[in-house]
């Protein structure tokens, strides 16, 4: 027997018809993609999580009054929902003052240090490589490599998203890129 899968609309519709296992299938559907995008621009797992959960209450308050009105761009209109909540993180933090340990590392990154599920350690410490050096980025480079990369959003969507046009969309991607590389031969480092 053949499963069909349903559309996003189609699951939104259901859900609102009192269909909640809809709903489950939706979250279930890109929960993934809008925790990592969530997560590489807080680079606080437990900040993440608190965040990600906001974001899907929102989603969810807002489908139940009637109020979403974004028929088959559910991805993009929930990432764009995470990322809001993490911008008004960002602003709320904007002013508080930072504790840096003697050796220059920030006391916060002693908490909530990403718990990465990856197979193996070589895999596990790519990974952190690579956060790493995104974390390094300009913000708005580094926050279009995450929505482009760990979002799969097209330039289109990131456009939307960010408020600026696809070719600045692009040519932030690109710079990122060339610092990405910049970074990785400087630091002489093999990623496999």
């Amino acid at each position: 027997m053949q499963t069909l899968i349903q559309s996003d609309a189609e699951l939104i519709h259901d859900y609102t018809h009192g269909n909640d296992y809809a709903l489950e299938v939706l979250i279930n559907r890109y929960k993934d993609k809008v925790y990592t995008s969530v997560y590489m621009l807080v680079k606080d797992k437990y900040l993440a999580e608190d965040i990600f959960q906001d974001a899907f209450l929102k989603m969810i308050k807002t489908i139940k009054e009637g109020r979403y009105a974004e028929q088959g761009k559910f991805l993009p209109w929930a990432i764009r929902v995470a990322h809001n909540l993490c911008m008004d993180h960002f602003r709320r933090t904007k002013n508080q003052i930072q504790v840096t340990l003697p050796d220059g590392q920030d006391i916060s990154s002693l908490f909530g240090a990403g718990d990465m599920a990856s197979d193996g350690i070589e895999k596990r410490q790519v990974h952190d490589s690579v956060r790493k050096l995104v974390e390094e980025l300009p913000e708005e480079q580094r926050e279009v490599i995450v929505l482009r990369i760990y979002s799969d959003l097209s330039f289109k969507q990131i456009s939307d998203l960010t408020g600026v046009s696809i070719n600045t969309a692009l040519g932030r991607m690109r710079y990122g890129l060339i610092n990405l590389r910049r970074m990785i031969s400087e630091k002489q480092m093999v990623l496999r």
